[in-house]
């Protein structure tokens, strides 16, 4: 009986830590997604100061620092050669193009607009991840995502009257080097911590990143101002980094299927910023497509 008595106690610590430690995930994983959808109306703050060359270069010099510091202090280990392509997939696709991509695009695009499109990043990486893997969805995971594809490409369409432009372009290039970087940056978490991936990715950027950023402030004019410099710390340490953190430790401990369905809320979250912090006016058409993308990512995460 005392066997048995001390099994269940022993048991039950268990289920409670596993609880708590799913609760915390489940918290930082929000906290990602919060400093994610700031990114688009930081990254128009930014641009107030900096031009697009500049304000990318410098935003990656500065989280890479942040990073390159605490791998450091940490005393964290190189990373083994046979992840160094991996952590290539990423930095070129999380650290430098997406970054850039979306910047050059919100020259000429509001951040509502960039939002609903960049809204089907989850539903990309998901195709990206099952091409990695070898996994073979559903056939309504297919159809969801033909569908919120669709939506999303009458919604530019609309938008733009008839015609897709090079803002939407450039958003579209964006989804896909993101799910790239972000596919190889799950299948690496699965080894390294998480921050240690978004880490190493930003220092193995500094070689590009310094010089650029360098050669760009020289050629760009930068006009400080408190939008601008609070936007590009946003971006640098919000978005670039700590947002990272919290979002790879949040899918570490609840698992990507579930931090995915928070990620939902992204598109909608960054309309609301962009009419607080930016007073952008937007159609019914932007949070009606915006719903439409996250019922077609839910879809598929059932499937």
């Amino acid at each position: 009986m005392r066997v048995q008595s001390s099994a269940t106690a022993t048991s039950s610590i268990a289920v409670t830590a596993s609880g708590e430690f799913r609760g915390l995930g489940t918290v930082q994983a929000a906290l990602g997604v919060v400093a994610f959808s700031l990114t688009f109306p930081a990254t128009a703050w930014g641009l107030e100061s900096f031009g697009p060359w500049s304000l990318v270069a410098v935003r990656g010099v500065l989280a890479a620092l942040v990073a390159g510091g605490c791998l450091l202090a940490l005393r964290v280990r190189l990373p083994a050669r046979r992840h160094l392509a991996g952590l290539a997939v990423v930095a070129a696709g999380v650290v430098l193009g997406f970054p850039m991509l979306t910047t050059l695009a919100l020259q000429t695009s509001t951040t509502a607009h960039a939002a609903v499109v960049v809204g089907l990043l989850p539903l990309t990486t998901a195709v990206f991840s099952a091409l990695r893997t070898g996994a073979r969805p559903s056939r309504r995971f297919w159809l969801a995502a033909v569908a919120g594809a669709a939506a999303v490409l009458a919604f530019t369409v609309g938008q733009s009257g008839g015609a897709l432009t090079a803002a939407d372009a450039y958003l579209f290039g964006a989804l896909l080097v993101c799910a790239a970087g972000y596919t190889e940056g799950g299948r690496l978490a699965r080894i390294m911590p998480g921050w240690q991936v978004i880490g190493w990715a930003l220092v193995l950027c500094l070689p590009l990143t310094v010089p650029a950023a360098a050669l760009a402030l020289s050629y760009e004019p930068v006009h400080l101002s408190v939008h601008g410099v609070a936007g590009l710390v946003w971006v640098a340490l919000g978005s670039q980094f700590l947002g990272l953190v919290v979002w790879y430790r949040g899918m570490a401990a609840i698992g990507i299927p579930r931090a995915s369905q928070l990620q939902l809320a992204q598109p909608l979250l960054t309309l609301v910023w962009s009419a607080l912090l930016l007073g952008e006016h937007f159609t019914v058409a932007a949070p009606l497509t915006a719903l439409a993308v996250l019922v077609c990512i839910a879809v598929t995460q059932r499937s």
